[in-house]
């Protein structure tokens, strides 16, 4: 009789180099585990990602030793919490630029905490502004909120804000699939 697969999280960091995702994609596949969901970047050359797993419970232990002994890269290896489904509530999309300072992410954040809204993935980039040397920051957020959220309290607090921070926020609500 055949065991439940585990799934687990994998966080992955090193030095950026040509090949990484193919040493630890062949370790996965060695140890019989499927790569389910990703996210991996180049920042300030690391490599940095997160990877969801799913691996026979057999060989979840030995796939951990192999993925320990990956030469450059750290890699942990957490059981994930699975959900059953979607979560319940209401979908929301963020979208912020303006000028790059310090503080952005923390303050939006602490008002999408106030507000019980949860941050299901947040995108962050800068670049050269059009016509000037100025460096704009730019953010996307996916969210998450209960059906009860008070989504007028909610832009008015991140329209305050954006007038403080001397940035354009963007709330929408979008449909969940």
């Amino acid at each position: 009789m055949s065991q439940a697969p585990v799934h687990l999280v994998l966080t992955v960091i090193g030095d950026d180099r040509p090949g990484l995702v193919g040493e630890l994609s062949a370790a996965i596949s060695a140890h019989q585990g499927n790569w389910l969901e990703s996210s991996m970047a180049q920042l300030a050359g690391k490599f940095a990602g997160i990877v969801e797993v799913s691996v026979g419970a057999a060989q979840a232990e030995a796939l951990g030793t192999a993925l320990g002994q990956l030469k450059g890269l750290k890699v942990t290896v957490e059981s994930a919490t699975l959900q059953k489904s979607a979560p319940a509530g209401r979908r929301l999309k963020l979208a912020l630029v303006g000028h790059d300072r310090i503080g952005i992410v923390r303050e939006v954040s602490q008002v999408l905490a106030h507000h019980a809204v949860n941050v299901e993935s947040l995108d962050t980039h800068t670049s050269s502004a059009p016509m000037s040397a100025a460096v704009l920051f730019h953010a996307m957020a996916e969210l998450t909120a209960a059906p009860e959220l008070d989504a007028g309290a909610l832009t008015r607090e991140l329209e305050r804000i954006s007038h403080d921070l001397m940035v354009d926020i963007t709330l929408d609500e979008t449909i969940r699939v």
